[in-house]
């Protein structure tokens, strides 16, 4: 059987190697061909592991024991935040130069358990911050359907390199959008989970009340595949939740096909919305009408204060969880002329410019006079949002908005103008906000060529009706 990584998803390639038409080492060869070839100029990988024929070789003894899984033999790509015992982790960031990990992330534990193979650590922008892959010490990752376009961030090694064919499927993390936007970008399927339903034990934290690991995938089918290997209840996480331990089979929606309600924010939709994403979301309702869903307007009206609340949480908590890297116990280190001065240099030359940013206005935003007119409001306001999603899941099974207001943008193009960054971030935001799920669903391609997305929203621990909606806008939208 002659492998094309261009059509090849993860249940057609577990199918082939169950049947043997294909081993787990051929996969693993045409997949890590690829990766090397293209790499290069994409840079969608920071390292290609040595070992990965050694690890497609121990798949295949699963397969061939009858012991195979949906991932047994699937080569995977994995964002440089996630551990990997014994594998190098910098977060994409100078300070952690040389880290190796000491121990398995629970959802990397859980793919080796299925048999995964991990080709290599994705590029990210550094710490997960940053919406473009553009802030990481080690270059920009480019898009693999423009290249003088960015991938999206952070997780955009990690989209671009399944885009690319330097993997059949990928694992992200989502603080604010960094699964599903560069999902977006790179014309792939990105799925930001219920929080807590997910475990982020060996995830490097940057925002940890909003922080959460996703799969990045070609298909919706998967991406459920995935969620169901990596998601469940862990108790070396005290954010893990309980509900996170129901079994796949209990996520299951009651609402009879044809009669599941999806709501538009319509006035969320509205300034700075490029007018092909706009016309590709408008498309994008029809064929949801087409299938049976009703479509009705929804209101959530304190999402339009996300963003400012949004940006005020997350650079507090990624300045606090940012402080343990100090170059004393490991990773990069300055010499000075004493502790102070070898600190204040280390923190200073090992940290990037948006690291830098981020860390100086979260901790801004919790000192003493401006915590309770910064971070308690933001807090509150996050209360109202959260409620606001609550009132509208009474109203309708599922919330649809376009994932990015723009297409991919051109390297260097908002680089130099955060705010602008920042507002990409507008429709993916509220989601991390809420702690419920949504997707990202590719919806067609601009006038250049460029992929677009359709973000489906859930009620917490909805992903079933991510799924169920997803496959069905999937299967119609591709013909």
């Amino acid at each position: 059987m002659q492998i094309n990584l261009n059509e090849l998803t993860i249940k057609k390639a577990h199918e082939a190697l169950v049947k043997k038409e294909i081993t787990a080492r051929e996969l693993a060869e045409a997949v890590l061909k690829c990766a090397l070839e293209k790499n290069g100029e994409i840079n969608a990988y920071l390292e290609i592991y040595d070992d990965v024929l050694a690890q497609a070789d121990l798949a295949q003894k699963m397969i061939d024991g009858g012991k195979a899984t949906e991932l047994t033999g699937i080569p995977f790509a994995i964002k440089d935040n996630i551990l990997i015992k014994g594998r190098k982790a910098t977060a994409a960031s100078e300070i952690l130069l040389g880290y190796v990990a000491p121990y398995d992330a629970t959802a990397i534990k859980k793919l080796k358990e299925a048999g995964a193979v991990f080709v290599g650590r994705a590029n990210m922008d550094e710490f997960a911050m940053g919406g473009s892959t553009e802030n990481s010490a080690y270059g920009v990752t480019k898009n693999p359907h423009d290249i003088t376009r960015v991938s999206g961030g952070s997780s955009g090694g990690s989209a671009a390199a399944l885009a690319m064919g330097g993997a059949l499927a990928a694992l992200g993390s989502d603080t604010g959008g960094s699964v599903r936007q560069p999902a977006s970008f790179c014309g792939v399927v990105g799925l930001k989970p219920t929080y807590g339903s997910v475990s982020r034990y060996g995830l490097i934290a940057m925002g940890s009340s909003l922080d959460q690991i996703g799969p990045v995938a070609k298909t919706v089918e998967d991406a459920e595949i995935i969620f169901r290997v990596i998601s469940g209840y862990d108790e070396m996480d005290s954010t893990s939740s309980p509900e996170g331990a129901r079994t796949y089979a209990d996520l299951t929606r009651n609402n009879a096909e044809g009669k599941i309600t999806i709501g538009v924010p319509r006035d969320f939709l509205s300034d700075g919305l490029d007018t092909e994403v706009m016309t590709n979301f408008e498309t994008s309702l029809g064929v949801l009408r087409d299938l049976g869903y009703v479509i009705r307007e929804v209101a959530l009206p304190n999402i339009k204060y996300s963003l400012s609340v949004y940006y005020i949480i997350m650079f507090a908590e990624a300045s606090t969880n940012l402080a343990r890297f100090d170059g004393i116990r490991y990773g990069f280190s300055e010499e000075g002329g004493d502790t102070i001065t070898s600190y204040m240099k280390t923190r200073g030359e090992g940290f990037g410019k948006e690291a830098r940013r981020r860390i100086m206005l979260g901790t801004y935003v919790l000192s003493s006079g401006y915590y309770d007119a910064y971070y308690n409001k933001a807090g509150a306001l996050r209360s109202l949002i959260i409620k606001d999603f609550e009132n509208a899941f009474r109203e309708v099974d599922a919330i649809v908005t376009p994932t990015s207001p723009v297409p991919a943008f051109k390297i260097g193009e908002k680089i130099n103008d955060p705010l602008a960054m920042y507002l990409a971030d507008i429709f993916t935001v509220p989601v991390n906000l809420a702690g419920v799920p949504a997707v990202s669903v590719p919806s067609g391609k601009n006038k250049d060529g460029l992929p677009l997305g359709l973000q489906i929203i859930a009620p917490l621990f909805g992903e079933e009706t991510l799924f169920s909606i997803g496959k069905r806008f999937e299967a119609v939208s591709k013909n």
